[in-house]
């Protein structure tokens, strides 16, 4: 039975329904995107946090104001690492602040006074976008309202994101309300000048760390031009000029393909799900967007230079990764995009999971994945603290949280959400991410590690 319990689980039973092992013979998929089980202690972000904190927060010229207590707002400053070519994006924090006496009186007014404020102070900004969170959703404010209202005082859209924290099971979620508030208040509201047959759009692309600079440089070769990215360093005017795309690239598919659907619906524009991770998974999507535009030759001429640039200096990375055992922990896709990418490097997985994965995203995994990889979805912090401990990874790819688990444990980490030093896709990312790889692994520290607390930790498990 593909279905596992793991021992910390015994006393939470459900949580079997959720863990796995892959099975090409009996595939199954676990139960995912509810929401957690009591007693559980998720590792999950909120429904704001996939709003303001992955879609909405990357767009470069716009205010961002989070409508709620201080709190909400940290996670809007300087922890996350979407980069962009703008001086405003990221250097300011924008909250409403709310107070105990605006929770018992309402916050709208507050809020509008805010808005007109941030304009003042930034009037260079092309919109205002404003974010419910849980507080404010729970006592009513008006967030459409007051946009209204505001965009008017102003004379530039305010666009209000009603995804608090509590309304999906996870950031998931946010990702969807945010993918459908932009398609609906933002996209086709202008005009390009000088539309190509070469347009696209890279859909579920966030700037990690540069990302979109290297797939801009990588699509301008083979002969394409972006019109945004959705919506690293991407800017409020071209954004609404997604329309004009002969085809959008959806690389993020849980946080963005929403925004291609509708786009299809309504457009008409067809869109392909890529993987630009690896060489492998790169190749294959590069020569799928080639034969679209009927350009086959110019991209297999782009993959054999890229691939002459790159092969000298990775190949001294490989050698040093091959035969290495991987945990992969993240959000939901990039598990998927990075099992090829793993194999490119002769890195075997051994486990991985994901926050907020979806039916599709575990088919996916599924289909990648070799025989006997340990799955879990949403995991808890006692539960990869066994994985770790069976499976004894060389290396555990995860977030800023879960990497003082696995240096705890003895075991390397490497920052997988927003990178150690990235950018991370494609070719000329693949050698970074390599390096990264090598030198979280081969760091001397771990020689001063005495991994002697294996015994007691099992003794603990046991008391569990």
């Amino acid at each position: 039975m593909p279905f596992v319990t793991l021992d910390c689980d015994r006393c939470i039973e459900e949580r079997g329904k959720h863990t796995y092992i892959t099975d090409r013979n009996n595939p199954v998929v676990p139960v995912c995107n509810v929401r957690t089980i009591p007693g559980d202690m998720t590792e999950r972000g909120c429904a704001f946090a996939g709003a303001r904190g992955v879609v909405g927060g990357p767009v470069k010229d716009v205010i961002q104001i989070v409508h709620g207590p201080i709190g909400c707002a940290y996670y809007t400053w300087s922890s996350r690492r979407h980069l962009s070519d703008s001086e405003f994006h990221r250097k300011y924090c924008f909250s409403t602040d709310m107070q105990e006496k605006d929770i018992v009186f309402g916050g709208e007014k507050k809020l509008y006074n805010a808005i007109i404020e941030a304009n003042q102070q930034f009037p260079e900004a092309k919109a205002v976008f404003i974010y419910a969170t849980c507080p404010t959703a729970l006592i009513g404010d008006d967030l459409e309202a007051v946009a209204k209202k505001a965009s008017k005082a102003i004379g530039k859209p305010v666009i209000a994101f009603n995804s608090p924290g509590f309304c999906g099971v996870s950031q998931s979620k946010g990702h969807h309300i945010a993918n459908h508030t932009i398609f609906e208040k933002i996209v086709g509201t202008k005009e390009l000048e000088d539309p190509t047959p070469y347009d696209v759009n890279i859909i579920g692309e966030y700037n990690i760390d540069g990302d979109y600079w290297v797939l801009e440089k990588l699509f301008t070769k083979i002969g394409l031009r972006i019109i945004t990215a959705f919506t690293g360093n991407a800017s409020y005017d071209n954004l609404c000029k997604m329309h004009y795309a002969k085809l959008n690239i959806v690389h993020c598919q849980r946080s963005a393909t929403y925004i291609a659907r509708l786009m299809k619906e309504k457009y008409g524009t067809p869109f392909i799900r890529v993987t630009l991770f690896g060489i492998t998974e790169t190749i294959n999507s590069l020569r799928e967007i080639g034969k679209f535009f009927r350009i086959e030759k110019k991209v297999e001429e782009v993959i054999e230079e890229e691939l002459e640039t790159i092969m000298p200096r990775l190949e001294f990375f490989r050698e040093k990764l091959r035969g290495k055992r991987a945990i992969i922990y993240v959000g939901a896709p990039r598990v998927w995009h990075w099992i090829p990418l793993m194999r490119d490097l002769g890195i075997e997985v051994v486990a991985c999971a994901t926050t907020f994965g979806h039916e599709d995203d575990y088919e996916k995994i599924n289909a990648r994945a070799d025989d006997g990889v340990l799955v879990i979805d949403n995991p808890n912090e006692l539960e990869l603290e066994e994985v770790i401990e069976k499976y004894k990874p060389d290396i555990f790819l995860t977030g800023l949280k879960e990497k003082y688990l696995a240096h705890k444990l003895g075991v390397p980490s490497l920052n997988s959400h927003s990178y150690e030093n990235g950018p991370y896709v494609a070719f000329e990312g693949l050698v970074n991410f390599a390096r990264d790889l090598y030198k979280s692994l081969y760091a001397p520290v771990w020689k001063f590690v005495d991994r002697r607390w294996t015994s007691q930790w099992q003794q603990n498990l046991a008391v569990r």
